[in-house]
């Protein structure tokens, strides 16, 4: 064989050989697949930032992002296999399953705060939460069974101030003698938008609610059989948010708009700006242990506080909602701006 001819050789040998590593590799991959709770959002936008970054890649994953929707139960598929991980809204959905016997267990907490507010006009001699009481209150069926019976043991609120919430701000927005639920990523926006005013704003989260929120959960036989796979997912969702709240978010942003044609520029910009000003993904102890941080003490403080609002029974072992296992181990901490 010719010198040139050998060369030749060699070169599709190790063209066949990078071709073969690399489909290798792909099949390395581990197939995942996440439900989130509503549609997409800047919310979930730390788990978009892993997907469009390569951050999942980067950790052996394959993930797909199922979006949740009004018509879209995400939460039902986990227990019976359909996804591996989904993203629970806040702590008392881990209650709710424990108390009901369903196999899951939440792994990470990205958001240390909800974003749940109470909103009321300006104007109106309205500066502390107590101030709300006196309000008619647009609160929905499900605050009513959760951060209101909060609300009512820990402030005094009376159910004859409350009215139905329809996710429709015009009663708010025409009775300056008001207050509406919302996020204080989404709805204070909306309001302005609309009305052509600033509302003032009362994170629940920094009156005492101390629930965790967007949370990842997953079942516990992927948590028994499978820990190294549930732990890359942890820790690429924790750089995904540092990522996505600190850096460029834009390629997230894209799929984001991609996969929700409402979602605007203005709000994205918009949301992660509240997220990082009220510290909704990090702030308490993700701080020290990293975002995605959860501790007993944590839990512990807001299953007391459900047990005295009458929405959790004191006997319920609430540790089998959570595990640490996955998170405090101080991921991502590099990526977060120096001051």
């Amino acid at each position: 064989m010719k010198r040139s001819e050998c060369a030749r050789a060699a070169v599709v040998v190790m063209l066949a050989g990078m071709l073969a590593a690399k489909a290798a590799g792909a099949q390395a991959l581990d197939k995942v697949s996440f439900g989130t709770n509503w549609v997409a959002e800047a919310e979930h936008g730390g788990f978009y930032q892993a997907l469009a970054d390569g951050t999942y890649r980067k950790y052996g994953l394959d993930v797909t992002i199922v979006p949740g929707g009004p018509s879209v139960n995400n939460q039902l598929l986990l227990p019976v296999g359909k996804i591996d991980f989904y993203l629970s809204a806040n702590s008392l959905q881990g209650f709710d399953a424990v108390a009901q016997n369903v196999p899951v267990v939440n792994v990470a907490a990205l958001f240390q705060k909800d974003p749940l507010v109470l909103v009321a006009h300006p104007d109106q001699g309205i500066e502390l939460l107590p101030d709300l009481k006196k309000l008619t209150l647009f609160i929905g069926q499900d605050g009513m069974a959760t951060y209101f019976q909060w609300l009512k043991a820990y402030y005094g609120f009376e159910d004859s101030r409350v009215r139905p919430y329809t996710f429709n701000p015009q009663p708010f927005i025409v009775n300056p003698k008001s207050a509406m639920q919302g996020y204080v990523t989404s709805e204070p926006f909306a309001i302005e938008k609309a009305a052509h005013f600033t509302p003032k704003v009362f994170l629940l989260a920094d009156q005492g609610w101390s629930a965790y929120s967007t949370l990842i959960e997953t079942r516990r036989d992927l948590v028994d059989k499978k820990p190294d796979m549930v732990q890359r997912f942890v820790d690429a969702s924790i750089v995904g948010w540092y990522n996505y709240i600190y850096h460029d978010s834009a390629a997230a942003n894209a799929v984001i708009k991609k996969q929700n044609l409402e979602m605007t520029d203005d709000l994205l910009t918009y949301s992660i700006a509240k997220m990082k000003d009220y510290g909704i993904v990090d702030s308490g102890d993700a701080i020290g242990l990293g975002v995605g941080a959860m501790t007993d003490a944590h839990m512990k403080d807001f299953f007391d506080k459900m047990v005295r609002a009458g929405v959790a029974k004191a006997n319920l072992d609430y540790r089998k909602s959570y595990t640490t296992q996955f998170v405090d181990k101080r991921v991502g901490l590099d990526l977060r701006p120096k001051k």
